[in-house]
């Protein structure tokens, strides 16, 4: 199972409490910070809600 690196890469101001959550819950704290997470269904599921604001490649 590959893994996906994801980077913040727009700025959370102004943005629903529901987005700040998820990118909370994916580890994600300030803009260009990057993670590791696992290729799982949680993971897509919590990309689909904000991929406008992140940038997910597979490692």
């Amino acid at each position: 199972m590959a893994n996906l690196e994801i980077t913040l890469k727009r700025s959370l101001i102004g943005r629903p409490v529901k987005q700040q959550q998820v990118v909370q819950s994916l580890g994600l704290k300030k803009t260009h910070s990057t993670v590791v997470r696992p290729d799982n269904d949680y993971t897509r599921g919590a990309i689909k809600h904000i991929a406008h604001l992140i940038d997910v490649k597979e490692v």
